[in-house]
């Protein structure tokens, strides 16, 4: 399997697939390169460059938690890119990876051809927020994929619609089942990093989105979202105009990206202002 080592060492897992204009998928909080599994056979003639992050997936776990923040995310993000010899690449982020996309831009725009933002900007709800909490770190109290397959639909909020297959789907990303019940697939002291920064006074993340102008940009949203509000896109389309848009029916936090009004906004993207 292809890995690189970090600036501290740790090696990071990574999947480099198709040619063509290359996009750096970044996944949500704890997930791994494995979000983009169902986007995939639908982004044609583009190179797909995913990454777990580091406590994530195939990738080590750090003795320090702390390095599971969104600056040293960035930085093994640009590592990888030196990895593999690329000035540049566009960038389709899932919440996580949306900010550390906004953070980029802030920082190292000149690396960035792109962002396409999936259902994140620069406000985040509280409520999206407590949710998160509530989950991250735990394993699930039931015991099987079938039976988390079958309880996904009363735990996430806004989604409708959604075959059950598709949660099994799901599950087998999110978890391993093991004889002690379902295990979850990142370092539990992920909770820990974010418990940490939640202490911390709230930064101002509007000046990381000001960043992204000049780049080809794109947002799609969950319409039942309780992450991103309608107030937030709002603001987000004021300051930047020529930013795509696309809401997402039947979809809370996260859209699985597959679907007709997310597809559109990221062909669009990628056909009038990538390439």
């Amino acid at each position: 399997m292809p890995y690189f080592n970090a600036g501290d060492g740790l090696k990071i897992y990574y999947s480099d697939i198709g040619s063509g204009l290359p996009i750096l998928c970044l996944s949500g909080l704890t997930r791994d390169s494995q979000d983009f599994d169902f986007v995939t056979p639908h982004l044609t003639g583009v190179r797909l460059i995913k990454m777990d992050y580091r406590g994530r997936g195939k990738s080590d776990w750090s003795d320090d938690f702390t390095t599971y923040s969104v600056p040293q995310e960035a930085q093994d993000a640009l590592a990888l890119l030196d990895h593999l010899g690329l000035d540049q690449a566009a960038v389709l982020g899932t919440s996580r990876g949306g900010l550390i996309s906004m953070f980029l831009a802030a920082t190292a725009k000149d690396r960035l051809l792109g962002v396409a933002l999936n259902d994140i900007g620069p406000v985040i709800e509280q409520g999206g927020l407590d949710g998160i909490m509530d989950f991250i770190g735990r394993n699930p109290t039931v015991k099987t994929l079938e039976a988390a397959a079958k309880q996904r639909p009363n735990i996430m909020v806004g989604f409708h619609n959604v075959p059950e297959s598709r949660w099994m789907e799901e599950m087998k990303i999110l978890y391993h089942e093991t004889e002690q019940g379902l295990q979850i697939t990142y370092d539990p002291k992920l909770k820990d990093a974010v418990a940490q920064g939640f202490k911390e006074p709230q930064p101002d993340l509007w000046p990381l989105f000001d960043a992204l102008k000049g780049l080809p940009l794109a947002l799609i949203h969950g319409e039942n979202s309780d992450l991103l509000s309608f107030e937030t896109v709002a603001e987000m389309r004021k300051r930047n105009p020529d930013m795509i848009y696309a809401r997402v029916a039947d979809r809370g936090h996260i859209p699985f990206l597959d679907e007709a009004e997310a597809l559109a906004a990221l062909r669009t993207w990628i056909t009038q202002g990538l390439t």
